[in-house]
């Protein structure tokens, strides 16, 4: 088989670093162009020593005249940057984006909650939301995939079927949620000096985190009157997300019910893995994989739960996702580049 020729934009970020290991793993894929702008001649090791083993191009500036020569360009970018290089995408290219340019399909939203006027507005008929176990057709189908943000990534997956299926009550559910420092991007080191975040747990964005929109959007789709409070977590470690979700469920369903309609639904999908009943789950069998690890737990009210759902908010939640969605549009192993 052919490998594919890849483009970078924003490679010496926290997730671009990331996407860069895992692109050089993939038998598939051959990293033609590395694109940046501070970091504009360097070497991609100069960011990370363990890439020094592998013969990647020096980092340049983009240009559009390079996307005749790649099939797929990756952007991990600040929001509202890859919309222009949508904009200038060639025919034949796949766009695999992890800002948040795409994921939000009502224009009114994104530009409320980011602050952005959105300039590819066209495109966004054109992508889907790449949360791979759930929208694998659709990622196969169109050629901008929006990768999911890391909180929603370990929120989304547990509960999506759940009020599919409405085993949960859609009102009034809590999420608390808690990641690493790098799920704020490299930059959180510079603006957040007085945090001291080797050292402190922070709160941070409650009730207007741009993440509520992800969440909403994609569990409205089952219900109009989805209810939530989700408050996110800084916490002092640099990888990786623990989200403890409190949920009622309906009366007539059991705990053992749940687990095992969870177990049924992802049964096929490779990176889920569902726990036993009352598990106590933890960061450290997800870091560095992109595995999403998920608990059902009882709480002294019989009716309430709290779900744990873990990931590494740099792979799964992040590059891996990514990886993963490249391996469904295109027909490889879907753990090609990821064991």
């Amino acid at each position: 088989m052919n490998r594919l020729n890849v483009l970078v934009a924003g490679s010496t970020g926290y997730i671009g670093i990331q996407l860069v290991k895992l692109l050089c793993k993939h038998r598939y894929i051959k990293i033609k162009y590395l694109c940046g702008n501070s970091s504009i001649g360097k070497k991609i090791h100069f960011y990370d020593k363990e890439l020094k083993k592998y013969n990647l191009p020096k980092i340049i500036k983009i240009n559009y005249k390079y996307f005749k020569e790649v099939d797929v360009i990756f952007t991990a970018l600040p929001n509202g940057q890859s919309q222009i290089i949508a904009n200038n995408l060639d025919k034949k290219n796949v766009l695999i984006d992890l800002s948040a340019d795409f994921r939000i399909k009502k224009v009114n939203i994104y530009e409320k909650f980011y602050k952005i006027k959105h300039k590819s507005k066209k495109l966004l008929n054109e992508s889907v939301y790449g949360l791979s176990e759930l929208n694998q057709k659709l990622i196969r189908d169109k050629r901008v995939i929006a990768c999911p943000g890391c909180y929603p990534t370990s929120i989304i997956i547990p509960l999506f079927p759940l009020f599919k299926k409405r085993y949960l009550k859609n009102n009034n559910f809590i999420i608390d949620s808690k990641s690493g420092y790098s799920g704020a991007g490299r930059s959180i080191l510079k603006k957040k000096k007085d945090m001291n975040l080797f050292k402190t747990l922070s709160a941070y964005g409650i009730s207007k985190h741009r993440h509520n929109a992800e969440i909403d959007q994609e569990l409205s789709f089952l219900s109009k009157k989805i209810r939530f409070n989700f408050t996110p977590h800084i916490l002092p470690m640099f990888r990786g997300i623990l989200s403890t979700i409190y949920v009622e469920k309906e009366k007539t369903i059991s705990t053992e019910k749940i687990v095992k309609f969870l177990k049924e639904f992802y049964k096929k999908h490779k990176f889920i893995r569902i726990n036993k009943r009352n598990a106590l789950i933890g960061t450290k069998n997800v870091i560095n994989t992109n595995y999403c690890d998920i608990s059902v737990c009882e709480t002294r009210n019989k009716n309430r739960l709290v779900i744990i759902s873990t990931i590494d908010n740099l792979i799964k939640g992040g590059a891996g996702q990514a990886i993963q969605n490249l391996n469904i549009k295109f027909g490889f192993k879907i753990d090609e580049g990821l064991i």
